[in-house]
């Protein structure tokens, strides 16, 4: 069975090998295909992947011959189903046939959504492991070999969403199990990495306060009130302000969820980044013929 990896660098396990196609506008398709995993891809959708706004005459054929391509190269692998075919012809395009297990994307939403509804359960001890297991899977940007065009674009966006909600949960539950001292670390590279995510700076202040660190934490938030101010004009956001005021008073400040207002709530289960929808099309120019998938 082919194992296909989107969360990081493209790539196609089976046979005790790794690979990926070479040709980028095919691997670019193949990416398009695996993100969409089950679901149809219409030729129209591709064509805007590889070539946007100025699609050439051929492009209609072109693509269809990079699927037909596809097609060959996962078929022949020694690893494929001889009696089933695994990239098919379905009006108004085609769908690649993968099953959960197959992709990493779809453990991942499996996980992520696991790890949220033990969270919320109240079963933080429990919620790490398969939060922890999620963020494993990711090795690099999505897609990270791919040229993407924008139509990849916006998945990958949506990706990179995922994983960030995948993060905060784990460092949520860590936190409810008293891990402050911890996670000062990894709070002081994710401010330094999101410096405008006032969640981020929150956590920071609360996280050395909690740890008995009170200068240090009265240091981070006006570090956070400065940056904010002068880079973006605002004030402190209430939940900052919050946790500022507690540790001025003496007392342990609360930490705050991290889906607060559904703040980082991104959709999740299998086939999550699927119901994504790409920006409406221009008008095709006069003279392309329409695309219709061959077989």
């Amino acid at each position: 069975m082919l194992h296909y990896k989107l969360l990081g660098p493209l790539e196609v396990a089976g046979g005790g090998s790794a690979f990926a196609p070479t040709a980028p506008r095919v691997l670019n398709t193949l990416a398009l295909l695996l993100v969409r995993g089950g679901r149809v891809v219409p030729l129209d959708t591709i064509i805007e992947e590889l070539w946007g706004d100025d699609p050439p005459r051929s492009a209609a054929r072109t693509a269809q011959t990079y699927v037909y391509q596809i097609r060959r190269w996962l078929t022949a692998d020694a690893t494929a189903a001889e009696d089933e075919d695994v990239l098919l012809t379905r009006p108004p395009g085609y769908l690649l046939r993968v099953a959960p297990e197959q992709l990493d994307l779809s453990r991942f939403d499996r996980l992520l959504a696991e790890g949220r509804a033990l969270l919320q359960g109240g079963r933080a001890a429990d919620a790490v492991d398969p939060l922890c297991r999620a963020l494993e899977l990711w090795t690099g940007p999505p897609m990270a070999n791919v040229e993407l065009g924008r139509v990849l674009e916006s998945h990958a966006a949506a990706l990179d969403e995922h994983r960030a909600h995948a993060l905060n949960l784990r460092i949520e539950a860590e936190l409810r199990l008293g891990r402050h001292r911890e996670l000062i670390g990894e709070l002081r590279s994710l401010v330094a990495l999101k410096p405008y995510d006032e969640w981020y700076h929150t956590l920071l202040v609360c996280a050395l306060a909690r740890s008995g660190r009170r200068y240090d934490a009265l240091e981070a938030f006006h570090t956070a009130r400065h940056l904010l101010a002068e880079d973006l004009g605002l004030s402190p956001s209430p939940e900052l302000s919050e946790v500022h005021t507690a540790v001025l008073q003496g007392e342990q400040p609360r930490t705050p969820p991290a889906c607060a207002g559904d703040r980082t709530a991104a959709p999740t289960g299998p086939g999550a980044v699927n119901r994504i929808v790409p920006r409406p099309r221009p008008p095709r120019r006069a003279g392309l013929p329409s695309a219709q998938p061959v077989h």
